[in-house]
């Protein structure tokens, strides 16, 4: 990282960031589209290519939980404020806000629990409301 100049490893870490929450967003509005859109029909939410991605998507971030690792996301954005002298989660505008969408403070286990849970609920919806088969 010593060939990246601290600014724009700012704005790496911005633009990282930005893309951690999108991932993190289309996670939960996934989850909740198969739950809403399973029982109401939505054919699209029963894509297999969109609900295999959403699944591997959910079980990654479980087991990471479970084996108490941070999101490689995490540690490389975390590397790159460090290397911008930044603390992490603190800085500019967008790193912000979208800190306080991502970040709370709680025990470990209660993430562990909840990205379980979540894990637990995309597999029933997979049972409930499967993928469409292959054409």
């Amino acid at each position: 990282m010593r060939l990246i100049p601290p600014a724009v490893a700012a704005h790496l870490a911005d633009a990282l960031l930005a893309v951690h929450a999108g991932i993190a967003l289309f996670a939960v509005v996934m989850l909740l589209a198969v739950l809403v859109g399973g029982p109401l029909g939505w054919r699209w939410v029963r894509h297999r290519w969109l609900r295999r991605l959403h699944l591997a998507l959910l079980a990654v971030v479980a087991v990471q939980a479970w084996l108490g690792r941070l999101c490689p996301l995490t540690v490389w954005e975390q590397g790159l404020r460090a290397h911008a002298g930044q603390a992490p989660h603190a800085g500019s505008f967008v790193e912000y806000w979208l800190s306080r969408l991502l970040f709370f403070e709680a025990p470990w286990w209660v993430f562990v629990a909840a990205y379980s849970l979540v894990v637990g609920l995309a597999l029933l919806a997979w049972w409930r409301w499967p993928p469409h088969p292959r054409r």
